[in-house]
């Protein structure tokens, strides 16, 4: 009995890889106070993800999901061999068909194909990927430029000093505030307009 555990365990060892991916990847974001260390942590994170899919979508023993050409043709000529046929585009007639029996006789039928949708969203997912991490990147030039650092402790500490009025500051404040009352104070009604 333990050795059938094992072995179901490790017949599954593509998700055990999503499992340290993702775990590496989500320590490596809140461990890590380096802005280019959690692009990279969200990465590795992205790409347990997607392995994830993939696999999903893999069937043992399943094939690509692509007719093979001899099939297609030998499945046309049955097709096509029923002069009765009512065939549209797209579908194929019960007369052709008929139950499951009479479909387990065409050609390729006993073919097993792999789901092709889960490695044509990772597609897209890889790209929307690539372009939010150029993104990532770019705002992390931008914020070194800025602050000259990429630790984000650093970064909070400029903003902490920045964020705290010094005496220069107040004063200019004062002058403002007291440029905007005078400015901004109704006419005196000393002078009163006579009619």
């Amino acid at each position: 009995m333990n050795g059938e555990a094992f072995e179901q365990a490790a017949g599954l060892y593509n998700y055990w890889i999503v499992i340290v991916l993702m775990m590496t990847g989500f320590y490596i974001v809140l461990a890590r106070r380096n802005l280019i260390k959690s692009v990279i942590g969200l990465n590795v994170f992205q790409t347990s993800v997607f392995l994830l899919y993939v696999t999903m979508g893999k069937v043992r023993g399943g094939t690509a999901p692509i007719i093979p050409p001899e099939v297609a043709a030998a499945q046309a000529k049955a097709m096509h061999a029923d002069e009765h046929s009512t065939h549209t585009l797209g579908t194929v007639s019960h007369d052709i068909v008929g139950g499951h029996a009479e479909h387990a006789a065409l050609p390729g039928a006993d073919i097993i194909y792999s789901n092709p949708l889960p490695s044509v969203l990772m597609l897209t997912a890889i790209v929307v990927g690539i372009a939010t991490t150029a993104l990532a990147l770019a705002l992390v030039v931008r914020i070194r430029e800025d602050y000259g650092t990429i630790e984000e402790d650093r970064i909070l500490e400029i903003d902490r000093a920045d964020a705290e009025p010094d005496e220069e500051d107040e004063s200019a404040w004062l002058d403002e505030t007291a440029q905007t009352v005078v400015i901004s104070s109704p006419p005196s009604s000393d002078t009163e307009s006579v009619n």
